[in-house]
């Protein structure tokens, strides 16, 4: 494509290589700038997309209702996400709907404020009851029913990207796939295992992932679920 130049040329510049990437880094900052974000102006929308996760501890006969509803920033674009906006917790149980009813304000608070809201699944996790905590279907241990919705949150962040699973490398996989066959050999028989079929019944609780999965295997405490070694 070729331009007329009607007007007397007064200066002129050579753009190299760096300029024009320079350019670009500018164009796409500022392209990023103008994107919309969390924040606790933000205007709610009249339809928010929400997950519902079911809480059943062994503490009460009813269960817990947990629900998260996600606003969805940047529709259409290559930026679109979703980032929750709100909580809210129903049961039947009204023993607990003081400190429930105040937790879901505050957890909605802080994910309406913006920024990294990931802490709240760390934080809520971290909470021990007094009165002792209790173990879920499948060996994992709850400190508290503050832990479990904690693990409800921290299951929505990873469904919508917020929060990734930490994956184990390969050194860590293949010692965990010889540590249970080598379990699988000593302990063919059924007898041997626990409820969930998975990890033997007297196995103790792992402190690295609350698993009831820790073993003593070549003299070392062992986990079948997460592999953490006590002999590194």
């Amino acid at each position: 494509m070729t331009f007329k130049i009607d007007k007397k040329i007064t200066t002129y510049k050579v753009l190299s290589g760096e300029d024009k990437a320079a350019s670009e880094q500018s164009a796409n900052d500022a392209k990023i700038n103008a994107l919309e974000s969390m924040h606790e102006n933000v205007t709610r929308p009249e339809i928010l997309f929400g997950s519902t996760y079911k809480i059943k501890t062994p503490q009460s006969e009813h269960a817990l209702y947990i629900t998260i509803n996600d606003m969805v920033l940047n529709v259409g674009t290559e930026y679109e996400e979703r980032r929750p906006y709100e909580v809210f917790i129903n049961s039947k149980n009204m023993e607990h709907f003081q400190w429930v009813l105040a937790l879901t304000r505050v957890i909605s608070a802080v994910l309406r404020k913006g920024g990294d809201a990931t802490f709240l699944v760390e934080e809520l996790k971290a909470v021990f009851d007094p009165k002792g905590g209790y173990f879920k279907k499948g060996g994992v241990f709850m400190p508290s029913l503050v832990a479990e919705i904690g693990c409800a949150i921290e299951s929505h962040m990873k469904q919508i990207g917020m929060l990734k699973d930490k994956e184990m490398d390969e050194h860590q996989r293949q010692f965990l796939a010889a540590k249970r066959q080598e379990f699988e050999a000593l302990h063919n028989d059924t007898s041997a295992l626990g409820d969930n079929g998975a990890f033997p019944a007297k196995a103790l609780l792992c402190s690295k992932c609350q698993t009831k999965a820790l073993v003593l295997m070549d003299g070392c405490m062992t986990c079948l679920n997460c592999g953490d070694s006590k002999c590194g």
